[in-house]
């Protein structure tokens, strides 16, 4: 009964976490669209820091419960791509956050039209990562 349970507190958190990873980047977008207009930029910054923190604390959960997981699974090898590519999509996350706090300091942005482009990556990397939960492949 326990291993259903970590699973599913894992699925949720894993979701909420991924919607923060989702967000982020598109409140990015909007502030890069919104220059000369401090107080939507001043609103997009608050809103990014407490989506931030929110991401956080979903990945630390999702994380803890992911352990619980493996106590119960084991390691595969497709897991280790799994957390891989975890761990790509977290530093992505990271650094979409950064380029918001650089932004508020008056530090340049890529054009609208770049951060949209790299506002897919982490579609394709969660696609990856959910081939490997169930294909576990190797």
């Amino acid at each position: 009964m326990l291993y259903p349970l970590l699973k599913s507190g894992h699925l949720l958190f894993v979701m909420a976490w991924v919607a923060a990873v989702f967000y982020l980047p598109r409140l990015l977008i909007n502030f890069a669209e919104s220059p000369g207009q401090p107080d939507v930029q001043a609103r997009l910054l608050l809103m990014a820091r407490r989506l931030y923190l929110f991401g956080h604390v979903m990945f630390g959960l999702s994380l803890l419960l992911g352990v619980g997981l493996i106590h119960f699974a084991g390691f595969g090898g497709w897991l280790h791509a799994k957390l891989l590519l975890v761990a790509i999509l977290f530093a992505y996350f990271i650094l979409c956050y950064k380029r918001l706090q650089a932004a508020q300091q008056g530090k340049a942005l890529p054009s609208p039209r770049t951060l949209r482009i790299l506002n897919e990556v982490p579609v394709f990397l969660l696609f990856a990562v959910i081939f490997l939960v169930i294909a576990k492949p190797f």
